[in-house]
């Protein structure tokens, strides 16, 4: 098993899909990765050797990912409710802020789907 930026890589994917486990990677990028570190995006995860880890560690080590990417991310929110901007505001509320609707759908604000009861009849006199 491979354990590269922290994270132990799934031995039975392919390469390409295995690297999207790290946070920072989606398929794209773990392409381009594994291109510059000349491995097959084919070739599974257990199969590559010591070297290929190697130079994928080499490789890696351009990218921000993991831990440093995630409070970066936080840092970033955080400048933007201390500005006090549109995008601010609605983290702060937890509201969607990319122009969604929210009138339904807004699942953000609201949380998990709440079945509301149907109102009771009446009996008849």
């Amino acid at each position: 098993m491979a354990r590269i930026a922290g994270i132990d890589l799934p031995k039975y994917k392919k390469g390409s899909i295995g690297l999207t486990y790290i946070y920072g990677i989606g398929k794209t990028r773990a392409a381009e990765i594994l291109a510059k570190a000349a491995i097959d995006p084919d070739k599974k995860v257990k199969d590559w050797s010591d070297e290929e880890i190697t130079q994928l560690r080499v490789v890696l080590a351009d990218y921000t990912l993991e831990g440093e990417l995630r409070s970066e991310v936080n840092l970033n929110i955080k400048r933007l409710m201390d500005i006090g901007c549109y995008r601010g505001i609605r983290h702060r509320k937890g509201l969607p802020l990319r122009g969604q609707r929210t009138r339904t759908n807004a699942r953000t604000r609201k949380g998990r789907k709440k079945t509301v009861a149907g109102k009771k009849k009446a009996p008849k006199k």
